[in-house]
This record gives structure tokens, sequence and C-alpha cells, in this order.
């Protein structure tokens, strides 16, 4: 059997790796950054060129399909509740993690899912992919151990599982509202 099920799924696994890579090449330069550029600068301006990558990303993708109203509803307040988050988080610096593991989780969501819809044998989808990107997210922190410019953080483990576990809640529910949205379509036009 072949390691991919679709051309879509190998460029889904591809962009996961990417986007590790780059989550993983930071790790030694984070601290030269935070010296050269100030906190500031990285906390607000580089958080939000994140934020809005992810946006455009979202946008781009979900703008195939008209979006129902529950669509909008759901996504507004996916945003509201990420506005929250960003706003009471006491260490600007770990916003990074809602927008670095969000990220990868919802690769590894979206590569298991194109996995299944193949006819590959994938159990619960959203909990492998919430395991599988916080698993990358303690090995980000287990590596963080062995350099002197880092600090290994368990709180940062909570918060690279919180970020995945809220991507994905918030693409499942995005799921179920375009699903429910079409199967209204589909009775309209009987």
């Amino acid at each position: 059997m072949p390691a991919f099920t679709s051309a879509r799924e190998r460029r889904l696994w591809a962009w996961t790796l990417a986007v590790v890579v780059a989550i993983y090449s930071t790790l030694g330069l984070a601290r030269t950054l935070v010296d050269q550029l100030g906190s500031d600068f990285l906390s607000v301006w580089l958080f939000l060129l994140g934020c809005l990558l992810v946006l455009a990303t979202v946008i781009t993708q979900g703008l195939r399909v008209r979006p129902s109203g529950a669509e909008i509803g759901i996504a507004l307040g996916v945003a509201a509740a990420y506005l929250l988050i960003v706003v009471r988080m006491a260490v600007p610096t770990e916003r990074s993690h809602l927008v670095e593991y969000g990220v990868v989780a919802i690769f590894v969501h979206e590569a298991l899912l194109e996995r299944a819809g193949q006819g590959g044998r994938v159990p619960v989808p959203g909990l492998l992919a919430i395991a599988i990107a916080s698993l990358i997210g303690v090995l980000d922190e287990g590596i963080q151990w062995f350099l002197p410019s880092r600090v290994m953080d368990p709180v940062d483990i909570l918060f690279n599982v919180m970020a995945a576990a809220m991507a994905v809640a918030a693409s499942v529910a995005l799921r179920w509202a375009r699903r429910r949205a079409g199967e209204f379509r589909r009775k309209m036009w009987r």
C-alpha cells in the first residue's frame, strides 16, 4: 500500500513537515530575535503577521463554497474565543503557540480526513490530529531541554495541546455547519 492515498494527502503532510521544520528551526534563533528586535516587536507584530497568514489560509480555503449563516456564526465565535484567549495570556510570547500548533493540528487533521475519505483506516481523525500535534509540541519542548538559551516548560506543552485542540474543534465545528447547510440545501431542492 502506498504511503499516501492521494496527491492532496501528500501535499498536506508536506505542508505539515514544512511548518514543523519552521517551528523547530527557530529554537536556537528565538532568543537572538528577541534580543535584536525587542520582545514588543515579536510579541505584537510577528504574532499579528502569523494571525493574518492563518486568516488568509482559512479564507482562501473556505471561499470555495459560499458560507452559510451557521458557518459565519461559528467562525465569529471561534474568532472571539481566540481573541479572548490572546488578550488574557499573561506572557505575550506564548501567543505564538496558538498559531504554530493550531496550524500543525489543522494540516494533520486535514491529511487524516483526506486519508479516511480515500478509504484509509483512520480512527477518530480529530483526536488523532490533536495527539500528533501535541506529540510534536512535546518534542519541541524536549529539544529545548538541551539548548542553553531555551527552557523546557510544561506550561508550553499545555499551550501546544490547547492550541491543537482549539484548532481541531473549530475545524470540526465548521465542517459540521457546512455539512448541515449542504443537507438543508439538498432538502430545499427536492
